[in-house]
């Protein structure tokens, strides 16, 4: 607990205190601003867009891990951590060397708001295919082939047997993914251009109001942005226990 409240709880409550310095004004006034709002729009936005896509893709890929016999299968299980292990910055310069002006596939996604997508979407794929997939390690079989043999179907065998195992995998990998997405700063600092209503996201504009001697201000974002991720996370976890109880 000493250890928990010196890296968290400890920073968490000097950053609340030096947002609360301004009072409710302060919060207002932020959140008034035209370029901090757009700010906040599009971070939570293209967050929650890409959380969404983790729980779809993230799923597919740990089935076809854990499930599937593939030349290459350890590779790709092996790549799938590469986001984990890459510097942020060095994640940027790949992906603007890849989707930038000289794009070598063509596409030219830089300074849009397709690169805050892209970005985040390749940070945070890990997440939820680390949590699904030894969840589906464990869940045996012979549950599936029991109920396959009683008359279900396939789509009742995921609805009510393997859906219901994993709520709780997927909702805790899409948490993360959300909460990773809010903060992201590296790769987007390339790819994005930040360009103010257009590209840039909250971690910038936390930055440059901290630049500029607003530290208040700053800190009020920020502490917006923990709530914002609080009841992200509090919302799943209500989502998954619904889930495993219908199952």
């Amino acid at each position: 607990m000493l250890w928990f409240s010196l890296l968290v709880l400890i920073p968490l409550a000097a950053v609340i205190a030096a947002a609360g310095e301004g009072g409710w004004d302060g919060y207002f006034q932020v959140l008034r601003n035209d370029q901090t709002w757009a700010a906040v729009t599009l971070t939570v936005g293209q967050a929650g867009i890409v959380a969404l896509v983790n729980i779809v893709i993230g799923t597919v890929i740990a089935w076809v891990l854990v499930r599937d016999q593939f030349w290459g299968k350890r590779l790709l299980d092996v790549i799938i951590d590469v986001p984990f292990a890459l510097p942020t910055i060095v994640a940027g310069l790949v992906l603007l060397s890849l989707y930038g002006p000289n794009s070598p596939l063509g596409v030219h996604w830089a300074f849009t708001e397709h690169a805050v997508t892209l970005a985040l979407a390749f940070v945070t794929l890990p997440f939820v295919v680390r949590t699904v997939q030894p969840v589906l390690e464990e869940l045996e079989a012979d549950v599936e082939e029991a109920a396959a043999s009683l008359g279900a179907n396939r789509s009742t065998i995921l609805r009510r047997i393997i859906l219901p195992s994993l709520a709780p995998a997927i909702a805790a990998g899409a948490a993360l993914s959300f909460a990773r997405a809010i903060s992201e700063y590296g790769s987007l600092v390339l790819l994005s251009g930040n360009r103010p209503f257009e590209t840039e996201v909250v971690s910038v504009r936390v930055l440059t109001f901290i630049e500029n001697g607003s530290t208040g201000s700053a800190a009020a974002l920020a502490s917006v942005m923990l709530v914002v991720a609080l009841v992200v996370i509090v919302t799943l976890d209500i989502v998954q226990r619904r889930v495993a109880r219908r199952g």
